[in-house]
């Protein structure tokens, strides 16, 4: 069959993410033995003459579209981001009568709700690598695909839903030809990191997450050895900045430790990146093996630095190990960006200034916090219980596409958001989620490459603010 799959993500803050699952799905696909086209709108000008374009050129059977993110999770600015999927949708059945199906992260979180809204025919929730192969095999042979598992439809108006069996315990860290499938260079000179998983699955039960709901509650871990192969590949190919975008890297705890030490043996020569550690499994052995491993940044996301805040999170720890980890990040010499969450259930004004005071204090000046106020609320969630407990949601899940935010009814948005404000004043290493998109950001980062500057950008916040502000502006 003749496949098209489009990465409808266009969202550039604060830098483009390469579409790691949009090329995963496209390369098994072809490896099914379809004709597959890959059409990126990451940095098309005019993205509905681009869909045009490919559809009247290639004929598809079948158009899939990859859908990483409803919305940019801010609430003091927030973008919906499905309004321009509905235009895609409607323009491709103007076009074409292949049948559409969704796939991707934001899918799997709001299935019935995001059918409903584009008409789509299907939506894959499971392993997009594995289900779409086999629904386009049903399709092939006219039949309907209806019992394959980790699929959505509806039919009469009535959703239906499959759930995906994950019966393996493992799972294949590979990265797909990237260049057969995209612009990489693109991406390479806006500083986006290439992007490798090592695991799948989520054991944590934070109120707010949906993890647990795209890639399930169980580990499927990589053998380390196949997470060098993966990382010596791309290095040899010239992709040396590379993310591990696991949901936490460092959980569980060895198996980290062990891609980390045969990192460091195999000496691969790649600059790599975590933005996703627990602090509830951070010591000096795993730092100082990632350093080691060439590890050129992490990020730690301790959310907050008050114990109510963390237990109304249900994170799993306490500020014991927030401090426990600032004091081993202190031993060692690699950048580190510290990532919170304001507003959660039982934040106060008191909560915030601990929060505060924890990143002005504990943090090293030449490391980066980042902030946000507000946190998005999901259908299926704790967080969503509890905002209906405290009588704060009164939306049914099928009005909450749009974006909705939690706030504790303890604190003032306002007034949080002007004493982090206040904060970021005083701390050039602070930045908030208006920092992340601030308006000239894909410049610099186009401008930061041309001068040298390599992912992660967050490096050199302090430098940044304090170029902006001598030319009138601060971010």
């Amino acid at each position: 069959m003749k496949v098209l799959i489009i990465s409808v993500n266009r969202n550039q803050f604060p830098s483009p993410v390469i579409p790691l699952g949009a090329c995963m799905v496209a390369e098994a696909a072809q490896k099914a033995g379809h004709d597959v086209n890959l059409l990126d709108l990451m940095f098309e000008k005019d993205p509905l003459k681009a869909i045009h374009r490919e559809l009247s050129d290639l004929r598809p059977d079948v158009i899939g579209l990859s859908v990483r993110n409803i919305d940019n999770n801010d609430m003091h600015s927030p973008a919906f981001f499905l309004c321009e999927l509905v235009s895609f949708t409607d323009a491709i059945r103007s076009i074409s009568k292949a049948p559409v199906i969704l796939g991707g992260a934001a899918v799997s979180v709001m299935p019935e709700e995001i059918l409903r809204y584009t008409g789509a025919k299907a939506a894959v929730l499971g392993d997009g690598e594995t289900v779409f192969p086999a629904l386009l095999d049903k399709l092939s042979q006219g039949k309907r695909p209806l019992e394959i598992s980790g699929t959505a439809w509806i039919d009469n108006g009535v959703f239906y839903s499959r759930p995906c069996s994950s019966p393996e315990n493992i799972f294949l860290c590979k990265a797909p030809g990237y260049s057969r499938w995209l612009d990489i260079k693109a991406y390479l000179r806006r500083l986006a990191a290439i992007p490798v998983q090592t695991k799948l699955g989520c054991r944590f039960n934070c109120v707010y997450c949906t993890y647990r709901k795209i890639e399930g509650g169980a580990y499927r871990l990589s053998d380390p050895d196949e997470v060098v192969d993966t990382v010596s590949a791309l290095t040899s190919g010239g992709l040396r900045h590379i993310e591990f975008v696991d949901n936490v890297f460092n959980s569980p705890y060895d198996h980290a430790l062990s891609i980390s030490d045969k990192l460091a043996e195999a000496g691969c020569g790649a600059s790599l990146m975590s933005l996703e550690l627990n602090p509830l499994f951070i010591d000096d052995e795993l730092i100082a093996t990632m350093e080691k491993a060439g590890f050129s940044g992490i990020g730690i996301t301790v959310e907050s630095a008050s114990d109510k805040v963390l237990e109304g999170l249900r994170k799993g720890f306490t500020t014991e190990h927030v401090y426990k980890a600032a004091e081993v990040i202190r031993r060692h010499n690699i950048p580190c960006v510290w990532i919170f969450m304001l507003g959660g259930p039982n934040e106060t004004e008191d909560t915030v200034k601990e929060t505060l005071r924890f990143a002005e204090k504990s943090i090293r000046p030449r490391d980066a916090a980042f902030f946000s106020a507000g946190i998005r609320i999901y259908p299926g969630t704790g967080l969503e219980a509890i905002a209906r407990e405290q009588r704060l949601l009164s939306f049914s899940p099928d009005e909450m596409l749009a974006p909705v935010f939690y706030v504790s009814p303890e604190v003032e948005y306002g007034w949080m958001h002007k004493r982090l404000r206040d904060s970021m004043k005083r701390h050039m290493n602070f930045i908030d989620s208006g920092s992340i998109s601030f308006p000239v950001l894909p410049a610099l980062h186009r401008f930061g490459y041309k001068l040298g500057l390599r992912p992660p950008l967050w490096k050199h916040t302090r430098f940044i603010r304090r170029a902006l502000r001598t030319v009138g502006m601060d971010a």
